[in-house]
């Protein structure tokens, strides 16, 4: 069974935390990719940005549901979701929308279990982590190349 080591790119396309979303967006275009880790100087893995991610901030905000009773307002979700909604459509930095602790995967870590994780938790882009720093990145193209005959 093949490992991320044999299908993953080892060229890493990598952005920090204080980068600005318009060059984020354009470093995504530019390469063709879906997603990008996010690390810091050391090249340590802080969270991972996805178009999705900045997609998200071209959504409309949608209002809690309420209740009302005896001329009160009683909120049925927490209006804590809406403001983190709220700061990832005005992020301005990757920091503000990138997925924090993302989901990583190991160069030893089996082509099926990563095809399991992009299925049942719809990621198109897993980093793979070793002793803390990012060593590569395996998309959906490049699990799809394994079906392909040599």
């Amino acid at each position: 069974m093949k490992t991320a080591k044999e299908i993953m790119e080892k060229k890493i396309i990598s952005v920090t935390p204080d980068t600005d979303i318009s060059q984020a967006v354009e470093i995504l275009l530019n390469n063709h990719i879906n997603g990008m880790p996010v690390v810091d100087e050391n090249g340590a893995l802080k969270g991972i940005l996805c178009q999705s991610d900045l997609i998200f901030q071209q959504k409309n905000i949608s209002l809690p549901p309420i209740l009302t009773f005896l001329d009160g307002i009683i909120p049925l979700s927490s209006s804590k979701k809406m403001e983190q909604e709220m700061k990832k459509m005005a992020a301005s930095t990757v920091a503000q929308a990138m997925v924090t602790d993302p989901v990583t995967v190991t160069p030893d870590t089996p082509i099926s279990d990563i095809a399991m994780l992009m299925v049942e938790k719809h990621f198109h882009t897993i980093p793979v982590v070793e002793e803390g720093k990012v060593v590569g990145i395996v998309g959906k193209e490049d699990v799809l190349k394994t079906l392909m005959k040599p």
